[in-house]
């Protein structure tokens, strides 16, 4: 296809010559819906920094006329995947695809998304996926209509806010207890390790500086050392220390509305109102990842733990605003006690996925026509 400026070049990113000019990119690109409102990524002058902590990874610069007009990353690791005769998948991941307005509806994105893809080839991969909200149109024709990615999973996105002025209450009947990462990694190796897209490198994982632990809840009476009647886990990763988010477009009257409600909150704590955070200037946020229990008390026990990281946040900076849990779409016992406010969160994200090897076809076709019955795992270096 002709451009009009000269030929199309797609190259990796260079931090030296390119950083500036992506975080410029980054920045015009920040055009959200007119009707609702949307997040900014604020990355911190790195723009690699939600695919750095990744096993393999790469970032790919669109450039026309000398002109930096598109950018797009990809990850890559080992997964837990159902697809006999072998049950572990190397799988590529694609995210932050972005193309300069004034460039758009020239191909320039899809030019990039198989630049990608034939990395992916060249480092053996089986799968490709994204995730994407399920409303965003130009994303689904982009992918599913022209590229040959199929709709795959729809996990659930929880978001909670952070009130900096009042604790969440903890049962008393439960005890909770921060487990060493090899007795973390153990657990769960040992009842995670069939889920969809486990991470083979969990050890990693835990082992990251933004893993901030991992935490069991069980009654009060019972000991660790034997299997409770029982028990909850989870972990938590600090995103913010790696970005910011920002909240656009938001109507005035709730920008007004949100500092009437702090101001409440602070002068007059005896009404009890609830307050909504100041999403309006950049903020991180926590993500809990690696929900997992058993018994018939897990409801109320992984209920506790997400209040536990609650009031862990609310002690830190306040610049931890939110906390974030993603999980498959057909974990409603986890969905029903996971703290989360509706208006905030997204009862249907959208991944897609794709085979690169023809010998998989087939066995995407199953994955994508048969309904999960096993649990996802979100890896929260992709968050």
């Amino acid at each position: 296809m002709g451009y009009g400026s000269g030929e199309l070049i797609i190259r990796s990113y260079n931090a030296q010559n390119d950083r500036v000019r992506v975080e410029g990119l980054e920045s015009i690109c920040e055009v959200g819906p007119a009707d609702k409102p949307f997040l900014f990524t604020d990355t911190l002058g790195d723009p690699i920094c939600r695919i750095k902590n990744s096993p393999i990874y790469n970032m790919l610069v669109a450039e026309l006329g000398g002109q930096l007009v598109g950018v797009i990353q990809g990850t890559i690791k080992l997964v837990t995947l159902h697809k006999p005769p072998k049950n572990v998948a190397k799988v590529g991941y694609i995210l932050g695809l972005r193309v300069a307005p004034a460039y758009r509806r020239h191909g320039i994105g899809s030019r990039l998304v198989t630049k990608l893809e034939e990395w992916f080839v060249a480092c053996d991969v089986d799968y490709t996926y994204m995730a994407t909200e399920k409303d965003n149109e130009a994303s689904y024709k982009l992918f599913v209509n022209k590229l040959g990615y199929v709709k795959f999973r729809t996990p659930a996105i929880l978001v909670n806010p952070v009130n900096h002025h009042r604790s969440s209450q903890i049962s008393s009947n439960f005890k909770l207890t921060k487990l060493k990462i090899e007795e973390a990694e153990s657990l769960y190796r040992k009842y995670l390790s069939s889920t969809e897209f486990f991470p083979i490198d969990i050890g990693k994982i835990l082992r990251n500086k933004l893993s901030l632990g991992t935490w069991v809840s069980y009654p009060k009476g019972e000991t660790w050392g034997k299997v409770p009647t029982s028990w909850a886990m989870l972990s938590v990763w600090n995103s913010g220390e790696l970005f910011k988010l920002r909240l656009g477009n938001v109507p005035i009257s709730c920008f007004m509305y949100t500092k009437s409600s702090q101001l409440i909150q602070k002068f007059l704590p005896c009404f009890k109102l609830p307050s909504i955070p100041d999403f309006f200037d950049p903020f991180g946020f926590y993500f809990i990842y690696g929900v997992y229990g058993e018994g018939p008390l897990y409801g109320k026990l992984v209920k506790s733990l997400c209040n536990f990281v609650h009031n862990m946040a609310s002690s830190k900076p306040k610049d931890c605003k939110v906390i974030v849990t993603e999980i498959g779409g057909n974990d409603t016992r986890s969905k029903l006690h996971i703290p989360h406010r509706k208006s905030m969160s997204c009862s249907e994200d959208l991944w897609c996925i794709k085979s690169l090897k023809n010998e998989d076809r087939k066995s995407v076709h199953k994955l994508t026509t048969v309904p999960p019955t096993r649990a996802l795992f979100v890896d929260p270096r992709e968050v």
